[in-house]
């Protein structure tokens, strides 16, 4: 990973923690750590009653598809499916998130922000924290830990490790604990109240809000990542759920991979942001796994990081459509979020070759301009039989 990466650190030979992680990760006794998860789930089982074992957050990505299949299938757990709808899910999203209920009978309560809302913190996000997802970086973290306190279910579970690719953890120094705060320190790096301003108020921002820690204490909240305890491997995990259970695919822009945050048509402009920040983005983090991981050679890496962290998202006209910045001012902020490093360095951008696969438009708003004003489909049908 490159050393722009937050939290990267080099050892006395040059060595990154993403790397020296997954050389840890070869050496764990996964059959010691699998011991441990399923004492954790059994007692968490053992303590629900007729309630919930636990918390599950799901967006119907791959991670918390692969996530339910270990909690229901595996360990035999009831869990209750949480989401935080982010308002930008794709159609592939869409589907996957109801695919994902139904194959695995889950009972699920989603919390989705009005869409004024987003689009306005979509425009605060970029010049607050310098990519436009505050809302989702802060929804995903404060809405289950809201759903664990008040329905008083003490254990979340979550999906992969910090340890596992992004090199700011390695499995023999994890660094970010889950807690209350984890969501605030790995992504959305202000709180609600940090984010309220004029054209924000703290009545706007409330569904962002953390439990207080003394709601969290006397529940008892804690959370677990399942890639703590087991071996985590995205390629193999994405093709068996792809053929088990149906689980979809897309483009995903920024990418040569079509996994990573499919249930969202903006990933692209969040890792744009990031190539715009950091000088790298999405692609750099797949290429980095699969060289380390022998899939590719580093050459072939690069030629696959400098056609797609380079390219312009085509969901970067939605997110001036939303938020009324031009494209010179998106720029120009970005211009200022940019590393002391990287200030000197031009950083080249290229158009997209040909238009997104899947149409990136929230896939809401899609059903709604698909249907509005349409005649009654008795009217409809009744005309076409005469």
């Amino acid at each position: 990973m490159p050393e722009t990466q937050e939290g990267v650190e080099f050892d006395e030979m040059g060595i990154c923690t993403a790397c020296r992680s997954s050389e840890e990760k070869m050496h764990i006794d996964w059959t010691v750590r699998e011991k441990q998860l399923r004492t954790i789930l059994e007692e968490a089982k053992a303590k629900s009653g007729n309630g919930y074992d636990c918390v599950l957050p799901i967006s119907g990505g791959k991670d918390s598809f692969f996530q339910a299949h270990v909690l229901v299938k595996v360990y035999g757990l009831k869990p209750l499916a949480v989401t935080f709808n982010q308002n930008w899910v794709s159609e592939t999203g869409f589907y996957n998130l109801q695919r994902c209920l139904e194959v695995f009978d889950l009972d699920h309560l989603q919390f989705t922000p009005a869409r004024s809302l987003v689009n306005r913190l979509a425009k605060k996000s970029l010049d607050a924290i310098g990519d436009a997802c505050w809302h989702c970086h802060s929804g995903v973290g404060a809405f289950p830990l809201q759903v664990a306190t008040r329905f008083k279910i003490p254990l979340l579970v979550w999906g992969e490790s910090i340890s596992e690719n992004a090199g700011r953890a390695s499995y023999s120094c994890p660094g970010v604990k889950f807690d209350r705060d984890y969501f605030t320190k790995v992504s959305a790096k202000l709180t609600a109240q940090e984010m309220t301003s004029a054209e924000l108020s703290a009545r706007d921002l409330h569904p962002f809000e953390l439990p207080s820690y003394e709601e969290i204490e006397k529940t008892g909240v804690w959370g677990i990542h399942l890639g703590d305890y087991m071996f985590w491997d995205d390629e193999r995990q994405t093709e068996w759920i792809r053929e088990v259970y149906g689980w979809r695919e897309t483009e995903m822009e920024g990418a040569y991979k079509g996994y990573k945050s499919a249930e969202c048509i903006m990933a692209g402009v969040h890792d744009f942001t990031c190539y715009l920040k950091r000088g790298f983005g999405r692609s750099t983090g797949q290429a980095s796994v699969d060289v380390r991981n022998g899939l590719l050679t580093r050459k072939e890496g690069f030629e696959l990081i400098r056609h797609h962290d380079q390219e312009r998202p085509e969901a970067l006209d939605y997110y001036l459509k939303i938020t009324g910045l031009s494209e010179a001012e998106f720029y120009d902020v970005m211009r200022e979020k940019k590393l002391a490093d990287l200030k000197t360095i031009d950083l080249p951008i290229h158009p997209k070759g040909k238009p997104n696969a899947e149409r990136l438009v929230p896939f809401v708003e899609q059903i709604i301009q698909k249907h509005l004003h349409q005649p009654d489909p008795r009217v409809t049908r009744d005309q076409e039989d005469n």
